[in-house]
């Protein structure tokens, strides 16, 4: 009888930890992962099989039309829109529901990233992998093709990836050792590479503004780019905010306040701020914007 109730104990405790996923907004590519292929006011829980089947969410990240998930096990799901490819099922068809990107199975992917209408993944190995729109070389393979499955991104065959941001029409990249390499459109500045105005390139080039700052995280997201410091510093480039012009360099904010986490949006910023490290610890639930849904992960 002990042994039953503790069993039963145990089981309810764990109900009670179960992760769950929720989205709302705009839904009619699938997006939403609900199966209905329409836009939903309120949050839906989602209960897929798919999902608790691969075990834990880590990381989930939501594009123009499409969302990404990443597992604690280093599986990838994808699901909404996948007319560009960037789903990387190796099609250009819409999935309501979330399914494994099956070419990226024999590897450990640690990060990733939804851009409009493409795709970033990163490995354990320090692999970058992308797919989906390239035709402003947002892909970073030195041609505009579209791709329908992942395909490793060469230049970086001798440089340790740490972390990929994908924005509506650019890409970035973090390398382990700090620094930051950017490509595809640059009209806006967002690619910082240059002080003159850069239409695209098709392959990566390293940002210039952060000598000596050690990044631990980039944002990219519309025509913005973002990154955060290990010193708890936040530096733009690109689409001003607001009405303020347009930044081709990163521009570090000007407060005191110690910034830990990020997330920019079509034409708004989140930011996280803590007195001290430790306080990082508090902040548990992780979400992706976009333009018109949104994703949210709690446990």
């Amino acid at each position: 009888m002990e042994e039953n109730e503790e069993g039963r104990v145990k089981n309810e405790e764990e109900e009670e930890e179960e992760q769950q996923v929720w989205s709302w907004g705009a839904g009619t590519d699938g997006q939403l992962g609900t199966g209905r292929l329409q836009d939903e006011l309120l949050p839906q829980l989602l209960r897929l099989p798919s999902l608790s089947a691969v075990g834990p969410i880590s990381l989930l990240a939501c594009g123009g039309a499409h969302v990404l998930a990443l597992t604690s096990g280093g599986k990838v799901l994808t699901w909404g829109r996948g007319t560009s490819g960037q789903l990387g099922h190796s099609d250009r068809v819409n999935s309501p529901h979330p399914k494994l990107v099956m070419s990226l199975d024999t590897y450990f992917i640690t990060h990733a990233s939804a851009g409009w209408n493409h795709s970033g993944f990163v490995s354990d190995a320090g692999d970058v992998f992308t797919c989906g729109d390239g035709s402003f070389g947002q892909l970073g393979h030195g041609d505009c093709s579209l791709h329908c499955s992942p395909v490793k991104v060469s230049f970086f065959d001798d440089h340790c990836v740490e972390q990929i941001a994908c924005g509506m029409r650019h890409s970035l990249v973090l390398l382990k050792g700090d620094e930051v390499y950017g490509f595809g459109s640059g009209k806006r500045g967002q690619l910082g590479i240059s002080k003159d105005k850069i239409k695209s390139i098709s392959l990566p080039e390293r940002i210039y503004g952060l000598e000596g700052v050690k990044v631990t995280s980039i944002i990219a997201n519309g025509d913005q780019s973002a990154a955060l410091s290990a010193e708890g510093h936040m530096y733009t480039w690109g689409k001003g905010f607001g009405g303020t012009s347009s930044a081709h360099s990163p521009q570090s904010l000007p407060t005191s306040l110690w910034f830990t986490k990020a997330a920019v949006g079509w034409n708004h910023a989140l930011l996280l701020t803590a007195d001290n490290v430790k306080q990082v610890e508090k902040f548990s639930c992780s979400a992706e914007i976009t333009m018109e849904s949104l994703v949210i992960l709690t446990k």
